[in-house]
């Protein structure tokens, strides 16, 4: 392996134990790791929104006319305005301009909003609706292959009782008694199962997510030296952060004995 590469992935391999001492307690090698990715976050995405966003989005449609005639001589000069409210948002660092920030941000919100809320309206609502209303059960394949079969026809029942057992949980008009009440109570555990494999799922990418920075450490272990020194690199870099850690443990202990004994 190159020394380079070598090098970036032996950073790597110690950034991410640094992150994982967290584990222990907050201290300073995850604090340094923590401001480096948010740093260097920062950074991608300020190089990203420039070549993705502000280059093909605004620049490219005035790349035909002259800054020397603030760009009016190109043939789309109407996309000053929007760059125009893009400095005026910048106003926000100044006490006495910060109001002037407001009339782009006030347009953002409201054709953000406008955007947005039909698309969810759609996507979250109406099609999953339109989804459970027009799958009618198939009486014919009621009990399908078997007991997991999605395209049976009590699958499809479920899913419709499910519907519109939740929908009655949040039906306030009338009170959860009787019938109405044990159809809510029903739609409440529909509404558990689906955040609880909402939640589960989330927490199997976080599972995922730690797998793959186990398995870089020994793939990074395994290209880098011998296999017989794998597991050796790996504890002397453990070791490391614990002594670091030690050391910085003990300096945090005499400062608190030398300011106990200073106020005594």
């Amino acid at each position: 392996m190159p020394m380079g590469t070598f090098l970036w992935t032996t950073l790597g391999a110690f950034l991410t134990l640094c992150i994982f001492s967290f584990l222990y307690r907050d201290n300073p090698l995850y604090k340094f790791a923590e401001h480096l990715m948010v740093g260097v976050s920062a950074g991608y995405f300020v190089i990203l929104l420039w070549h993705n966003g502000l280059v093909p989005n605004l620049f490219s449609f005035l790349s035909d006319g002259h800054f020397y005639f603030l760009w009016l001589d190109a043939k789309s000069w109407w996309y000053i305005f929007p760059a125009v409210l893009g400095v005026m948002m910048w106003t926000r660092f100044s006490r006495k301009w910060a109001w002037i920030s407001r009339w782009p941000i006030a347009i953002y919100i409201g054709i953000g909003t406008g955007i947005t809320i039909p698309l969810v309206m759609r996507t979250s609502i109406n099609l999953q609706l339109y989804a459970s209303i027009r799958k009618a059960i198939d009486w014919g394949n009621f009990f399908g292959s078997g007991y997991l079969d999605s395209t049976a026809g009590y699958s499809q029942a479920l899913i419709f009782v499910g519907v519109i057992a939740a929908l009655f949980y949040f039906f306030f008009s009338k009170e959860h008694t009787g019938l109405f009440n044990g159809v809510a109570k029903f739609g409440i555990g529909i509404l558990m199962i689906g955040f609880g494999a909402s939640f589960g799922y989330t927490v199997m990418g976080r599972i995922s997510l730690f797998v793959q920075r186990i398995q870089a450490i020994g793939n990074w272990t395994a290209t880098s030296w011998h296999a017989t020194s794998s597991y050796l690199i790996i504890w002397i870099l453990i070791i490391g952060i614990f002594v670091v850690l030690s050391i910085y443990e003990f300096i945090q202990y005499m400062n608190r004995r030398g300011a106990a004994q200073s106020g005594s």
